[in-house]
């Protein structure tokens, strides 16, 4: 494991701990660096990750503080750190969605009745751009599980849901880290939504489609952006 990564995780543990709490500052870098047994450069670089995704919050002059965000957020966005380091797949899993649930979408097309199309609607007029992040992630797997259940086909709605659970931490990440990102998914998931309504199998296809590249063209700029 890199350096970095386990002053990640070291940090992480102080979360789960109780020792380092949303809001609490960190200890000055010498004393911290000095009690998790890493370099000072280890710890910079620890840090700086943390920032980017907005778990930590550097503030010049003043020290460095754990965001207000919820625990398992904060956890969940370390963890997915830690792994993107370690293990870029993810970006292999949102590869064969990009493949499979475009396919998915455009059987849904033939076989969504006008009640299906309500109830994704009631799914979509759930959130809006104030939903948290945490809301919006529940929402994303919702609305495409909804969809890809309407293929009539229980295989590939398994194995879209695997990889749909595989991808959770990215979602997460995008999240804390995207801007507009609630707005923008859920302009993408309307246009989604109208083409389904329209019994348009290929239009669904196609948004489908860029709606999962868009969100794999910026993950894999993050990931390069952290390391």
């Amino acid at each position: 494991m890199a350096v970095t990564d386990e002053a990640i995780l070291q940090i992480k543990q102080m979360i789960l701990d109780g020792r380092l709490r949303p809001g609490d500052r960190l200890p000055p870098e010498q004393e911290l660096s000095a009690s998790l047994g890493l370099s000072r450069s280890s710890l910079r670089e620890a840090v700086k990750a943390l920032e980017i995704i907005r778990v930590l919050d550097v503030r010049r002059g003043d020290g460095t503080y754990v965001t207000s965000l919820e625990p398992a957020l904060l956890l969940e966005a370390m963890s997915f750190v830690v792994d993107l380091h370690e293990d870029a797949s993810v970006l292999e899993l949102f590869a064969v969605r990009r493949i499979l649930e475009p396919a998915a979408a455009a059987l849904a097309a033939a076989q969504a009745s006008a009640e299906d199309i309500a109830r994704l609607r009631e799914t979509l007029s759930s959130v809006d751009p104030q939903t948290s992040i945490e809301g919006l992630v529940a929402h994303d797997l919702e609305f495409h599980h909804g969809i890809v259940e309407l293929s009539g086909n229980g295989y590939l709605t398994s194995l879209l849901a695997g990889l749909s659970s595989g991808t959770q931490r990215a979602r997460v990440w995008r999240g804390l880290t995207q801007e507009n990102v609630v707005a923008r998914t859920l302009a993408e998931h309307a246009a989604i939504l109208d083409a389904l309504a329209a019994g348009d199998a290929e239009l669904v296809r196609a948004r489908t489609t860029v709606h999962i590249a868009g969100v794999e063209d910026w993950l894999r700029a993050a990931a390069t952006a952290t390391v």
